[in-house]
Order: structure tokens, then sequence, then C-alpha cells
């Protein structure tokens, strides 16, 4: 029986927890929420199973690190946490404590990582299990999960599919971890560089027009709803846009970047740098006309 502590939060920690009390090899000692959050659905679980469930302002703080210790847990394991754990926490248990990270790393280390590849125009994007250490996101790798990234998805649909992956992932890796099977994988071996992605904060919303065609693309569906939108004014007038749609064979050449330069039904054709894209699912107290500029 592996006995574990899990500081969790979010669909992503709900669809984790629902396999492992499915487990009778695992046992949760207690689960930790997010102060500001204090997940409802965790809660709720926590209660129902008779589990403890506990909420600290600082895990890192003594008086939390002595209350852990009386679980004597064989691992800890985070899910969408959202405090940096220090060192004395990280080694309360004797298996350490291991992570789950939507992101391939060692790239994409940090915040916002699903927003970040769709930006980048990746192919793929990855679920990875790591121990943490004091770094940001830099431990060993237990198990990594890649996906294909393709121009029907967007933030929602990463989401969707995270949520998922990520809840196997860990399961998995929880497994190797009981069976003595972990193959450790220095992070520094795949790339001694890697990148880091900072969140992105109220403002990174806005549209640049002067960029390709395939760039504004790629922007608007990284942070669709269920995030917060890509946005441009018009007249003064503030645009939420939440999908664009890429214009096969459109013709490429020189004219000012933002312009409302057309109209299909009832949708409109913005110039970009290089090309044109359509404007297809927007919200806007103001009317659009051609000829209109968005900046």
């Amino acid at each position: 029986m592996l006995k574990i502590g899990y500081f969790a939060d979010g669909p992503w920690a709900h669809n984790t927890f629902n396999l492992l009390m499915n487990d009778e090899t695992i046992d949760i000692a207690f689960i930790c929420l997010r102060y500001e959050t204090r997940d409802p659905f965790l809660k709720f679980q926590a209660d129902k199973h008779g589990i403890d469930c506990l909420v600290d302002k600082n895990v890192n703080s003594l008086d939390f690190i002595e209350q852990i210790k009386t679980y004597c847990c064989d691992l800890l394991v985070s899910m969408s946490f959202n405090q940096i754990f220090k060192e004395e926490i990280l080694n309360l248990a004797p298996q350490g404590f291991i992570n789950c990270h939507a992101g391939k790393l060692p790239f994409y280390r940090g915040r916002n990582i699903l927003n970040w590849a769709l930006i980048n125009d990746e192919k793929e994007f990855g679920i990875t299990v790591h121990y943490i250490d004091t770094g940001i996101d830099t431990g060993d790798i237990i198990l990594q999960k890649i996906l294909p990234i393709t121009d029907s998805d967007n933030y929602e649909t990463l989401l969707e599919r995270s949520y998922v992956a990520c809840a196997e992932v860990l399961h998995e890796s929880l497994n190797l971890i009981q069976q003595g099977k972990v193959k450790r994988i220095n992070q520094d071996k795949i790339n001694p560089h890697g990148s880091y992605f900072p969140q992105r904060v109220q403002g990174d919303e806005r549209i640049n027009w002067s960029q390709t065609s395939r760039e504004v693309f790629n922007f608007v569906r990284a942070i669709c709803i269920p995030g917060p939108q890509a946005r441009s004014y018009v007249n003064g007038t503030e645009l939420f846009i939440n999908k664009v749609e890429l214009i096969e064979d459109a013709p490429v050449y020189k004219c000012t970047a933002g312009t409302i330069v057309g109209k299909k039904d009832d949708k409109f054709i913005i110039k970009t740098l290089d090309s044109t894209i359509i404007l297809s699912e927007y919200t806007c107290e103001s009317k659009l006309c051609i000829g209109y500029r968005l900046s």
C-alpha cells in the first residue's frame, strides 16, 4: 500500500482523485487544497471518504510541516497546486514529492503552458510527471506522454484532453513507483537549457494585427473561452474575439494591418501582416464596417 499526501485543485485533480480512489493499492492520507479556492469537489469527496482535508496559506511553515509529519506518508503528490514547495517539505516523505505538469519538459516549464504551446504553433504538447526539486519544473522525469496538436485544436480542446491525460499519467507513475520500476530521466540529458514561460497577465490579450495570419490564428485559439479571449479595439470600443479562421490561398499583399477589408455573410475579413483572416466569433457593442481599422 502506497500512502500519499495529495496537494490538489481543479478538474485535473478531480479526475486523478477518482482513479486513485479506485486503486486499492493507494491510500490518500490527506488532501491539501489551494488556500484561495478551496476546491468544493475535493472538499466534498474528502468528507465523504473520511479523508483529512487541509488548507494552509503557507505550506512551508513550520507548523504545517509538523502537521504533515504526523501522517507518515510514503510519497507527496501535487496536481495543479499553486504554492512553491521548499526544501524541507520536499524531503518529508521517503519516496519524495512528485508533480504532474501539462508541458513537455524540459521545454515549457512555468505557467499557462497550453496557451503558450498554441501561440508557438506547436504540433504536440506533453504531460510530464516529475520529481519536484528546488527549481521550477526542473526535477527528474518519471513519465511523459506526448499528445498531438492540430489546427482544429484550441485552448478548450487541449484543456479537456489534459484533464484526462494528467490523471492517467500520474496514476501510471504512482504504479511505477510502487513497483520500483521508475527510470529517472535527468532533464539536462534531454536539453541543458530547456525553456521557461511566465504566467500570462491582464493586458496580454491584445492582438497584434501586424503579425502573420498564422500567428493571429494561433494567438486567438490559444486564449479562447474558457480563457479571457483575444481583444482588439474599433473606434474606442473593445472587441472580444473568440475565433478566427485561416483563408486558404489568401493573396499576400501589403496593406494597413488590422483593416476590415471585406465581408462574407456575417463574418468580416481582416488584413494581417501577410494576408487576410476571417473574424468568425466575436462580441462588440460597436458596429463593424469595411474600412474600419482594428487596433
